[in-house]
């Protein structure tokens, strides 16, 4: 990591025990409610019209990572993990002529995956894909959402790294904050199977969005 990420990374951890002591429900009410184009969303939701979620850690996500991700070498095989009305238009949109695939574990989040969709949880990827299937693997917002034991948070770890190609990269989002770390995450032996990777975009691998929720990204590598 480079000096500059080092002191942003130093930054931005000292952070804010207001924040970090926020309940559960204060968290998931601003995510959808502070930002002043939610009825726009709305609207466009019940038009079938692409929901971008603008909050700004979506905006990250998909401004930012998803850019910097694909114009990696051979990223072409995607999962995206996680599928919610804010995630339908992702196929079209920003996956267009990859090989992009979906799970989820609700049968109600079929409608806002990919064409090629699978009902499963994270820890169950065996059951539906090969070993090595995959160039990428994009889990956001499932760690603390429901995948919350750590046995579970293992596991699902650890079949992210076998369903990867050597090199292949995984995406981790979650919001560090005490109600959504049910498990100290340097505590899942699974992320030790993996290279942390620096993003060139942040010049680090992990990076904590400008979010009440301190929602953070961190960006690992299967080695080879």
């Amino acid at each position: 990591m480079s000096p500059r990420g080092k002191s942003r990374e130093a930054e931005i951890y000292k952070g804010n025990a207001r924040l970090a002591d926020a309940p559960a429900r204060t968290s998931t009410l601003l995510r959808l409610c502070t930002d002043l184009g939610f009825m726009r969303r709305i609207i466009r939701y019940a038009l079938r019209l692409p929901v971008p979620m603008e909050t700004e850690d979506r905006r990250v996500l998909e401004e930012v990572i998803f850019p910097a991700i694909l114009s990696l070498p051979d990223t072409r095989r995607i999962l995206f993990v996680g599928c919610d009305w804010y995630t339908k238009h992702y196929e079209r949109m920003y996956f267009r002529g990859r090989d992009y695939w979906t799970v989820d574990i609700s049968p109600k989040a079929r409608r806002f995956g990919g064409r090629q969709h699978r009902l499963t949880p994270l820890e169950g990827l065996d059951a539906h894909f090969a070993s090595q299937s995959f160039d990428v693997i994009f889990c956001n917002g499932v760690y603390g959402f429901g995948l919350d034991e750590a046995a579970a948070i293992e596991r699902a770890i650890d079949m992210c790294h076998s369903r990867l190609r050597a090199g292949g990269y995984l995406i981790f989002g979650w919001d560090d904050i005490p109600a959504r770390t049910p498990v100290p995450l340097d505590s899942i032996a699974a992320f030790g199977r993996f290279e942390r990777f620096t993003l060139p975009a942040f010049e680090s691998w992990r990076y904590l969005t400008d979010t009440p929720y301190r929602h953070t990204y961190d960006f690992y590598r299967r080695a080879g």
